[in-house]
């Protein structure tokens, strides 16, 4: 027998190579383990219950909860302290989309962008999507960490289609494609606003409203519905709950996709009646039959040119109230 073979039939050296087989196997199975604990405790955190982080008691002066027992986002209402915690294990990113058409571009953007680096999610790993028909104009914008920037090319609206169906589509295919891989929530915004203070975690949601300033404090009989019972958008006579405003809307990016989807087909449909509903009257019937599942009050969105009432405590965005709608389609 040669030395090569003694060695590996040996049983002193059969016994060893067991004995160390045994040990890595033993090692393996506790870095599993290790493993395993570590990968429960960091993607397994359990969200906090409402009554954690949202008091209603806190403000009589307003409606705080809907019929729905969805909580109504006013200052004074919310810890967001508790909501930090969650979230901050998650690691989470939000997105923040807006459309900028190249006749508008100059005149809002900067500041908008501006502003959101400074109080949308601070903290927060932030993506900003810029959608755009003219990248040129696009100015270039120093960002805080923690934030990037993303452009997506618009063409132009040569077909002449309605200008919010336009722009909805083209945000539908870049969250299909791209955005829905890269964040937890959306938020889509009109480019005419600033933000004044810090719009934090608060505002996360499955599905987020935006109660319309103006509408909040006014007669729900008068709220500005679709009234045509052949329109799509239509809210049946002494129905609704809030009226709101498509300024600002958000959620998860699969709950975005379903309301575009939604608006879609609803545009669709009237076009086929010879009707015309604006994208906030399909807003407002998208979430008066899937309720959302949590409202932001006026100071999150106020007019800038309205006299502000005791009601509103910090304003969150100022909205320029002017009509965009033209330059959308210059």
């Amino acid at each position: 027998m040669s030395a090569l073979a003694f060695l590996f039939t040996s049983p002193k050296l059969k016994d060893r190579m067991t004995s160390q087989r045994k040990m890595m196997l033993l090692i393996l199975c506790a870095l599993s383990l290790i493993l395993i604990k570590y990968y429960f405790r960091n993607d397994q955190v359990e969200e906090p219950q409402l009554s954690a982080w949202f008091n209603s008691a806190n403000r009589s002066d307003v409606i705080t909860t809907t019929n729905w027992h969805a909580p109504i986002i006013w200052e004074g209402t919310y810890n967001r302290e508790v909501l930090e915690k969650y979230y901050k294990r998650l690691n989470i990113t939000i997105g923040l989309a807006v459309i900028a058409p190249a006749g508008i571009i100059r005149q809002y953007l900067k500041e908008f962008i501006q502003s959101a680096n400074k109080h949308f999610m601070t903290g927060y790993n932030v993506i900003f999507y810029i959608l755009t028909d003219n990248l040129n104009k696009v100015p270039h914008l120093e960002l805080g960490l923690l934030r990037t920037m993303k452009l997506f090319f618009i063409p132009a609206n040569t077909a002449l289609e309605d200008y919010s169906l336009w722009y909805m589509k083209h945000l539908e295919t870049n969250i299909i494609d791209f955005i829905q891989y890269e964040v937890e929530f959306l938020f889509k915004m009109d480019i005419n606003q600033i933000f004044k203070d810090d719009f934090g975690v608060e505002t996360l949601g499955r599905s987020v409203a935006q109660l319309h300033g103006w509408w909040y404090f006014k007669n729900t009989e008068d709220l500005p519905y679709e009234k045509r019972s052949l329109a799509a958008a239509a809210i049946p006579s002494g129905q609704g709950d809030f009226y709101y405003h498509s300024t600002i809307f958000g959620g998860t990016p699969q709950e975005i996709l379903a309301l575009l989807v939604e608006y879609e087909k609803g545009f669709t449909h009237d076009t086929s009646k010879d009707i015309n509903s604006n994208f906030e009257s399909h807003l407002n019937k998208y979430f008066f039959v899937h309720k959302p599942a949590k409202l932001l009050s006026p100071e999150y969105n106020w007019e800038s040119n309205l006299k502000t009432p005791p009601q509103i405590k910090h304003v969150k965005i100022e909205w320029q109230s002017v009509s965009i709608e033209n330059d959308y389609m210059d």
